[in-house]
């Protein structure tokens, strides 16, 4: 009502008055229309970067730990140590296995003497294999807790953890755990199922690293793991990384770029997006025959001082860009450039 006021004011005016006041009627009228500010969106190829974060990760892991309980004696390495594929890491107390040694002797006795005593009329062929099966039994036992009083890597690495010292009795953690950190380390990496078909094993990426800032490494996706999260609706993705000189290290932060090539995706200037009050959700105000409408968009890069758009908008709609905070959807406006 405001607005045909001020059009009956301007009528009533232009009747009474020369050119001077009619012009400035018409100023009046003008004035009470928002001005705003509008550039035109357009089209063009946008690089399909998307980056990850996630924690580097020794390429394989293994936990030293006996089969059973026992006191530990020596520790031979500690955290940081580099160790080598089957050297002695850790012997553990032997009272036990020296037990069992003197009893797989003493099995060994009797079972020579069985076969002896069959082969000359003696004994019998059930004695023998009753003693066979004890032997058999008694030497595995032995076998199985010598193995494990004596612990050796299984790989050649860094130690990365030690939880126990001498005269501790091992329980649920392994006493150490050995890292291998060359010739590659890994990251594994949950990604959108909505960018699954863009993601290929061998694909090349690329890695920054918190410890060296400035420096990128090349890495490749090495697996892909067929299901997807169904509460994260993500996939998760191995990408293995160079580390001569083992200079990365497990439990950095690292931030992983994919290259998905481009799309033919719509561009504004970032001031024309707009938050919406109490949501997150983004708009923009299209300029259309002297009126503007609103349009929800989908943001996707952010493109020094552009947004590109998933989706809302056409290439050559015309956009507001400043004076948003007057305009509602449908509203008429003026525009000021």
């Amino acid at each position: 009502m405001k607005r045909i006021y001020y059009i009956a004011a301007a009528a009533l005016t232009l009747a009474a008055c020369g050119k001077n006041d009619s012009e400035n009627a018409v100023v009046e009228i003008e004035e009470e229309l928002p001005l705003v500010t509008v550039d035109v969106a357009h089209s063009m190829d946008v690089a399909q970067s998307k980056s990850y974060t996630a924690n580097i990760e020794a390429e394989n892991v293994n936990n030293i730990a006996p089969a059973s309980p026992n006191r530990i004696k020596t520790i031979a390495v500690d955290a940081g140590d580099r160790v080598v594929k089957g050297q002695t890491l850790v012997t553990l107390d032997r009272a036990n296995i020296d037990q069992l040694r003197i009893n797989l002797e003493q099995i060994e006795r009797e079972y020579k003497r069985a076969v002896q005593l069959l082969e000359i009329g003696g004994g019998t062929q059930q004695a023998v294999d009753q003693l066979k099966a004890q032997l058999d039994a008694a030497r595995s036992q032995y076998d199985n807790l010598l193995e494990n009083t004596v612990l050796t890597s299984p790989i050649t690495g860094v130690v990365t953890a030690r939880n126990y010292d001498p005269g501790d009795m091992t329980g649920a953690q392994p006493v150490l755990t050995v890292g291998q950190l060359s010739p590659v380390v890994k990251v594994l990496i949950g990604i959108s199922e909505n960018d699954m078909n863009l993601v290929s094993k061998g694909m090349p990426v690329s890695i920054a690293l918190d410890a060296f800032p400035g420096e990128t490494f090349e890495g490749k996706v090495n697996r892909i793991y067929p299901t997807v999260d169904t509460n994260t609706r993500t996939f998760m993705a191995e990408v293995r990384i160079s580390n001569p000189g083992e200079r990365i290290k497990p439990g950095m932060f690292a931030r992983v770029s994919f290259d998905m090539g481009t799309k033919h995706n719509v561009v504004v200037p970032d001031r024309a997006v707009v938050k919406q009050t109490g949501s997150g959700n983004k708009y923009v105000y299209v300029y259309s025959n002297g009126r503007v409408s609103y349009k929800k968009v989908e943001l996707g890069q952010r493109l020094g001082d552009s947004y590109e758009l998933l989706s809302g908008l056409n290439d050559g709609d015309t956009v507001v860009t400043a004076g948003q905070t007057r305009l509602a959807d449908g509203i008429q406006v003026l525009i000021n450039n």
